[in-house]
């Protein structure tokens, strides 16, 4: 398609429209630079992060189950710890935030500690789900006080620029992913709490099923809500478009 040259008006064209016209396509070339976004996939970016996310949260517990069946107590924790220390370093390897990583191996060191101590399987698959139950809070405390914790783990899945960090479209995409997984976790956590209860066995059948499949399905979510709410929104919606 042929565009006038500023300082040319096709016959039949007002001076203005023209001058409006390209005035507009330059505002808006200056709108995509000025972004510095991506191209945002909901596929892409599932397939990039999703599964570290995934991994990085729930391997620890099942490497802690297979060893605690294998060997014993002091098994599990190594197994664990050894995934919460591999994830990390694989993570930093990669030169990623690797934030989910951290979290996981600090927590899993302070876990098997406590768990050697008071030598009980019980109380080390109990600190998890204190843990959820802290998250849960921490997830709904932090969106009523219009800083959603959510907003924390977005360089897990999509490298925003600091100024979209900053807007109204990223923090209200991210207290209502923040509801969500709040409400997730406070749930989950009183399910596992209760069912730790029983027995071992039925606590990590309860974890695994309340687990990986629910949080797939969580991150395919937050993933696609969060592209669908930058895509339509009068922030952002125009530099994504020609992204």
């Amino acid at each position: 398609m042929f565009y006038p040259e500023r300082g040319h008006v096709a016959d039949g064209v007002e001076p203005s429209t023209v001058s409006d016209d390209i005035e507009a396509r330059e505002a808006e070339g200056l709108v995509v630079d000025a972004a510095g976004l991506d191209p945002i996939d909901t596929k892409t970016i599932l397939r990039a992060g999703g599964p570290r996310f995934i991994a990085n949260a729930g391997f620890p517990v099942l490497f802690f189950y297979v060893g605690w069946k294998a060997s014993g107590l002091l098994l599990g924790v190594l197994l664990a710890t050894a995934v919460g220390i591999g994830a990390y370093l694989y993570e930093r390897h990669k030169e990623r935030p690797g934030m989910v990583a951290r979290l996981a191996l600090g927590f899993v060191i302070i876990q098997g500690v406590i768990g050697l101590a008071f030598g009980s399987a019980k109380v080390y698959l109990a600190q998890p789900v204190v843990l959820n139950l802290g998250l849960g809070l921490v997830f709904l405390i932090t969106t009523l006080r219009g800083k959603p914790f959510a907003g924390s783990f977005a360089d897990e899945l999509y490298a925003f620029p600091p100024e979209v960090k900053q807007s109204d479209t990223f923090k209200q995409a991210f207290a209502r992913v923040s509801i969500v997984w709040a409400v997730y976790f406070l749930i989950r956590s009183a399910i596992r709490l209760y069912m730790l209860k029983s027995s071992v066995d039925a606590f990590v059948i309860v974890n695994v099923i309340t687990g990986f499949p629910i949080v797939t399905a969580l991150v395919s979510w937050s993933v696609w809500y969060i592209t669908r709410f930058f895509r339509r929104s009068e922030e952002w919606g125009p530099a994504l478009a020609q992204s």
